[in-house]
């Protein structure tokens, strides 16, 4: 049966396309949505694109009658086909062309509506080839994205399990350091016990044997007390016969006890400044290390010691998470803390080791990749028998050194702006680095062989007490 609508009787008056989904306005005209929402994204009054009456609400209501007798009309004019999905849904033309600004494939005759007169269009076989190119360098950059957030992810993982690692390992050390620290506290708390009990026990033996003695005395000087009182009371001529010994017994020759000087415990020994005295003993069995290493920035094939004053090469690459901090191709390692005022002054035993670097470098320096090429680094090095000085990325400096080197001294006055090295055994200046330090500097180690590691001196210690 033919349909009793037209196509004439359903064209929008703006664009002069069939009713899609029609909204009548409140001053009666009848537009499509399509239109109407370009039009008040254009004007904000909610006006009507043909009278310019302004409608009181913000969504118009929409004539529902109208909106059925079009989706009617246009369903009459659908072919029934399995194929519709390739067929323009207002002409029942074919889609052969697609429409490069709007993204949609279109037919011919939308091609000639007003709506596309400006928009470039393609062959449908051109837009899939292109479309398809398209995806396909999207799916490339999402690809690369996925891995790099699938590597992070795996890096944060180790990373997550390193921490519970060290916090493991860190926890030991101090446990194991705070144990050496009880020990010598109990050490010296027994050898202060024992020194006491030894006084009590002499200053006990020797009152027990002046008691001993002055228990005899005084059983003697009773004795006789006794016989001299026994004497007085006898017969007159008995008493006078014995008079002469009785007289002689009574003339005592013993001695007064003698003042007990020094034989109380000596307190003050054991108890004045007690604290301060193993303060001062500890000096002799506790180290002061001017510079530590951070192991976080250690290269994988590095291991630094537990007390953080050495590093060596190992024999395998440890498992570290990656870090931005941490060296990954040249075997470096940094000082803990960095200096930007003031002057430090730190030795490093470089022992038998062939192949090493010691100097200062940047906090702010790229470590990841070849440093030596940037900028940075201040350093003196030896390699294969010959010292040299370097200031990356200027010329090398070879040095002039008559033994090989056991020690290397380095001296940085930040505020002045120097940087020596010198051979701290025999006072030898090796070379002097001057430059505008504008950033925080960080001691920097090099090991490049097995033989022997690189370590920091420890300082002597010494406890001082100010009398001002």
């Amino acid at each position: 049966m033919a349909s009793m609508f037209s196509e004439e009787d359903f064209s929008c008056p703006v664009c002069r396309e069939i009713f899609t989904d029609p909204v009548v306005l409140h001053c009666s005209h009848s537009v499509c949505k399509e239109c109407l929402q370009q039009f008040w994204e254009i004007n904000t009054f909610r006006e009507c694109p043909l009278c310019r009456r302004q409608s009181p609400v913000y969504d118009p209501p929409i004539n529902l009658a109208l909106k059925n007798l079009c989706e009617l009309f246009l369903q009459e004019r659908k072919p029934r086909s399995s194929g519709s999905e390739a067929v323009c849904r207002l002409h029942s033309e074919k889609l052969k062309l697609f429409c490069l600004d709007d993204q949609q494939p279109v037919c011919v005759v939308c091609q000639t509506s007003k709506k596309h007169t400006n928009h470039k269009l393609c062959p449908i076989d051109e837009a899939v080839t292109d479309c398809k190119g398209e995806l396909k360098t999207a799916m490339k950059h999402l690809q690369e994205k996925l891995k790099i957030f699938t590597d992070c992810k795996l890096n944060w993982s180790q990373t997550a399990e390193h921490i519970k690692l060290q916090a493991q390992h860190t926890k030991l050390q101090i446990k194991e350091e705070f144990e050496k620290l009880h020990q010598f506290l109990r050490d010296e708390e027994a050898v202060r016990i024992t020194a006491l009990c030894k006084e009590e026990e002499q200053k006990s033996q020797m009152m027990k044997k002046k008691l001993e003695k002055l228990s005899k005395d005084i059983s003697y000087l009773s004795d006789t007390i006794r016989a001299i009182e026994e004497e007085m009371i006898a017969e007159d001529v008995s008493f006078l016969k014995n008079y002469k010994a009785t007289v002689k017994r009574a003339q005592s020759t013993l001695q007064h006890p003698e003042e007990l000087s020094g034989a109380l415990i000596h307190v003050a020994k054991h108890l004045a400044n007690l604290k301060f005295r193993v303060w001062e003993k500890m000096q002799y069995t506790v180290q002061y290390t001017p510079v530590t290493l951070d192991p976080n920035t250690v290269h994988p094939k590095l291991t630094v010691s537990d007390d953080l004053t050495s590093v060596c090469r190992s024999g395998e690459k440890q498992k570290l998470p990656h870090h931005p901090d941490r060296f990954d191709e040249y075997w470096c390692v940094l000082g803990s803390e960095g200096f930007n005022s003031g002057t430090q002054c730190w030795d490093v035993e470089v022992g038998d080791c062939t192949w090493w670097s010691v100097g200062v470098m940047t906090e702010s320096a790229q470590r990841k990749g070849v440093i030596i090429s940037r900028s940075g680094i201040w350093c003196v090095w030896y390699y294969n028998g010959e010292y040299r000085a370097c200031s990356t990325p200027h010329p090398i400096t070879l040095l002039s050194v008559a033994q090989k080197l056991q020690r290397i001294r380095v001296k940085l006055d930040w505020d002045k702006g120097k940087l020596s090295f010198s051979d701290p055994l025999t006072n030898k200046h090796l070379h002097t680095f001057k430059h505008k330090f504008t950033d925080k500097l960080l001691p920097f180690l090099y090991v490049g062989c097995k033989k022997s590691p690189l370590k920091i001196l420890p300082l002597q210690c010494s406890v001082k007490v100010n009398q001002n």
